[in-house]
């Protein structure tokens, strides 16, 4: 949609006028049989239909262009009043910075920023209202450090408070206890795991030396043997050659 025409001071060109809404336009596009519209008015449009509202000639959204330079200046100079006229707001200004004043405009309704409060109000008046909101918050003027809406005053309680804080704290430290316990028994169970595991390669190493050590005996057994037979051997062969 585009803007409210009588929020305009002076002759507002026709050209500059949307041909769906019949506003001035806003975030103006242009048709190539140089229809001028406003961005969400032909988008909305072209939905349902395929053509210019104005002559019926067709047209499609890849067809639309930003508006010709020498009209968006025509339109940026056009003057109008800021939209919060009737809250007291006596600002004109160009149609190109008027988008920047009412974002900064001290009579624009904005919503209070306590959360629960659903008031809106007047950007000057705002400060005045957060200080006698309901919904503000402050802290505990008898010392105990609690955060606390101003709803909420007689019904404040600092022992109270104090004891669920300690409650509070009390639970989070016996979770984090627990969790500290669980992570040491997982380390210690996978260190453990680590442990057995190393005993048994190494038990499986001793057997293996074992094993070695005895066919090496089994070896030294045999060379021993065959020793002594080859010097009986050599012992018979020197009686015999005696004897020759």
């Amino acid at each position: 949609m585009g803007y409210d025409i009588d929020r305009f001071v002076g002759y507002v060109n026709e050209g500059l006028l949307c041909s769906i809404c019949r506003d001035v336009l806003e975030d103006p596009l242009q048709a190539p049989c140089e229809h001028a519209f406003c961005t969400a008015c032909i988008h909305g449009w072209l939905v349902h239909h395929s053509n210019c509202p104005e002559d019926r000639q067709m047209i499609d959204v890849s067809l639309l262009r930003p508006l010709y330079r020498y009209m968006k200046n025509d339109l940026n100079r056009l003057q109008l009043h800021c939209k919060n006229r009737e809250y007291g707001c006596e600002m004109v200004c160009s149609l190109e910075s008027i988008d920047r004043h009412e974002r900064e405009c001290e009579y624009s309704q904005i919503p209070c920023s306590n959360a629960g409060c659903t008031v809106q109000i007047e950007r000057r008046n705002l400060d005045g209202h957060l200080a006698v909101c309901e919904y503000r918050s402050r802290e505990c003027p008898n010392g105990c450090g609690y955060t606390i809406l101003s709803a909420e005053d007689t019904q404040h309680n600092c022992v109270a408070e104090l004891r669920t804080e300690l409650e509070l704290l009390r639970s989070e430290m016996i979770c984090r206890v627990e969790e500290a316990k669980h992570e040491m028994e997982s380390r210690l169970d996978s260190q453990r795991r680590h442990m057995v595991q190393k005993e048994s390669i190494l038990q499986n190493e001793i057997e293996e030396l074992k094993s070695q050590m005895s066919r090496m005996m089994s070896d030294v057994r045999s060379l021993m043997a065959a020793e002594r037979q080859h010097r009986q051997e050599l012992e018979q062969a020197e009686l015999e050659k005696r004897e020759l």
